[in-house]
């Protein structure tokens, strides 16, 4: 099966851990967008220009520009059987593709809901009635959490096309990556906030229960600090002695490494409080569980209800730094070595990609490209 992937930004790892696994499930997949910073992409890709984190109007502006050359951007690509959007931005440029190969069904990938969508006020309004018109002619829409379906696309109407859920977990494609989790550790607990960090109220919250208490943790910070949001991260962690920052890191290659050298995983995210942070079932939480190390959690959040379900994590109750520095003060060595092995006693499947469900992936997608067919997939022949 032929793909066009157009993607938001192709400096992203989860991009292309999605073609990776596309292509795991047997389909061809072409990558095409944005990037936002620069250095070699780890696959081959079609460029269509650069884009700037937290700037809409230039990235609207990058959008136009691309529909106006879009057309040779695809003019010697084979047709694909299904186009893949990724976010709304990529829906315009999906659209422009349709034009070209109006055959090919529309895909609609939608791992967040940002903040320019929702609202009474008539710019969310227009884009969501901009979103809904893009997306009457899609087949299929892929979301990676029920509460973007329950507290989104439901209660707004935003579409009638089949919606699939697709977790955002590890995958490790040809290789089986884990192990790497240590035994019991003395010395102050150790708090890692790994991916892109951009929210301030996690920065000063972990910033306030260590100078509450000099000594008792350790926070490492790993990965790509959003300068637009953290404008004085440097200078919180260098005043810090209880807090470090490693730098970035590479995905799935570094995980094990990186989870291991901490207890517990800070999952409390409050950039989109009461939206999309509330919602979303975000990459840390896998890679986290999956290589060991205890999630800490706000009650009342998709990813609360998620490890709740299996008595899994610490759950603090309220987004304030005195409730957070209450909870994670009442645990001993003892109580967080128990929860490292309910963690580590889940099925890795929970947290992992397998091969099956890339198949099931692509033949979702051939189903839908193809509605009428009855011809029998590469997986069902073999069967």
């Amino acid at each position: 099966m032929r793909l066009l992937y157009l993607a938001h930004d192709l400096d992203d790892a989860a991009i292309w851990r999605r073609a990776a696994m596309l292509r795991a499930g047997g389909a061809e997949v072409q990558v095409m967008g944005f990037r936002r910073r620069s250095g070699p992409l780890p696959g081959e890709a079609i460029c269509l220009g650069r884009t700037a984190d937290a700037r809409m109007v230039q990235r609207a502006g990058a959008v136009l520009r691309a529909l106006l050359t879009l057309g040779a951007a695809l003019k010697d690509m084979p047709p694909p059987e299904a186009i893949i959007a990724r976010n709304p931005e990529m829906l315009m440029l999906a659209a422009r593709a349709r034009q070209r190969w109006p055959e090919a069904a529309l895909v609609y990938e939608v791992l967040d809901i940002h903040r320019m969508m929702l609202g009474d006020g008539p710019r969310p309004r227009a884009m969501r009635a901009l979103e809904r018109r893009l997306l009457r002619g899609a087949s299929v829409i892929l979301t990676s959490s029920p509460g973007f379906i329950r507290e989104y696309f439901e209660p707004f109407g935003q579409t009638t096309a089949p919606i699939r859920l697709v977790e955002n977990k590890c995958f490790f494609p040809g290789a089986a990556l884990p192990p790497a989790q240590p035994g019991p550790r003395d010395g102050p607990l150790r708090i890692g906030w790994f991916g892109i960090l951009r929210c301030a109220w996690t920065l000063d919250c972990l910033d306030r229960i260590t100078r509450a208490e000099p000594g008792r943790y350790r926070i490492v910070l790993r990965g790509k600090p959003a300068a637009d949001q953290l404008p004085d991260f440097a200078e919180v962690v260098a005043a810090n002695p209880d807090m470090v920052f490693e730098g970035p890191y590479r995905a799935p290659e570094d995980l094990p490494a990186i989870y291991a050298d901490v207890d517990l995983a800070f999952l409390i995210d409050r950039y989109d409080a009461g939206q999309n942070s509330d919602w979303l079932l975000p990459n840390r939480l896998y890679e986290g569980c999956r290589h060991g190390a205890v999630p800490v959690v706000l009650t009342g959040t998709e990813v609360a209800r998620t490890l709740a379900a299996r008595g899994l994590g610490v759950a603090v109750p309220a987004p304030q730094a005195e409730a957070v520095a209450r909870v994670l003060g009442s645990l001993d060595r003892a109580s967080i070595e128990r929860m490292k092995a309910a963690v580590a006693a889940v099925p890795a499947a929970v947290w992992t990609t397998s091969q099956a469900e890339c198949l099931d992936l692509v033949e979702a997608l051939r189903r839908a490209a193809h509605p009428d067919t009855t011809e029998l997939s590469p997986r069902e022949a073999a069967e």
